[in-house]
């Protein structure tokens, strides 16, 4: 069966500072029609940045969405037709206060495809230098170091919930195999 639905119709219903909404009438592979609401997001990435002693740095910081203070891989979103590799170690800089110019691309994952098109990529970096932590100024984040034994552990007792966190942890375990 081909699955593929077409849109028949589309309509912004909310333009914000990063996202946008859509809500899409679309045709089913039966025939039928249905709706779909859907979240046009312009990407991210995040970066797996371990120290010369094989410590991976995470940032932690309050989500308001999940009222919570998480435990996160460096990240942020791509700005307008930015390089995701130039976006990475950007935001590395920001976040953490390091830089590298040892970064690999891990690999890209669909963060939520059932209402969202955001897409992460995933990124390496190694041979670590310290620079200027910076960011956001409504941005406050604590930057952490672990081992990736203890970051393990922590995902498996549900103390890390980040999904990008998650994903990066098992692309970056791959890659190391």
């Amino acid at each position: 069966m081909d699955l593929f639905e077409k849109t028949l119709f589309k309509k912004e219903i909310y333009n914000g500072n990063f996202f946008t909404v859509e809500k899409l009438s679309v045709l089913l592979p039966d025939g039928n029609t249905s709706t779909r609401d859907i979240v046009r997001h312009c990407g991210a990435v995040a970066i797996i940045a371990v120290t010369q002693d094989e410590k991976i740095l995470f940032v932690e910081q309050f989500r308001k969405p999940v009222d919570k203070v998480l435990l996160e891989i460096p990240a942020g979103k791509l700005e307008l037709n930015e390089d995701p590799l130039r976006c990475a170690i950007r935001e590395l800089e920001e976040e953490t206060g390091y830089t590298s110019s040892d970064v690999e691309f891990l690999g890209k994952v669909a963060m939520t495809p059932g209402f969202c098109d955001e897409v992460m990529h995933f990124y390496f970096a190694k041979n670590l230098n310290v620079g200027v932590k910076g960011g956001d100024e409504d941005e406050f984040i604590n930057v952490c170091e672990f081992t990736l034994d203890e970051v393990n552990l922590m995902i498996s007792r549900g103390e890390i919930l980040d999904s990008k966190t998650i994903s990066g942890i098992k692309l970056f375990e791959i890659m190391k195999k």
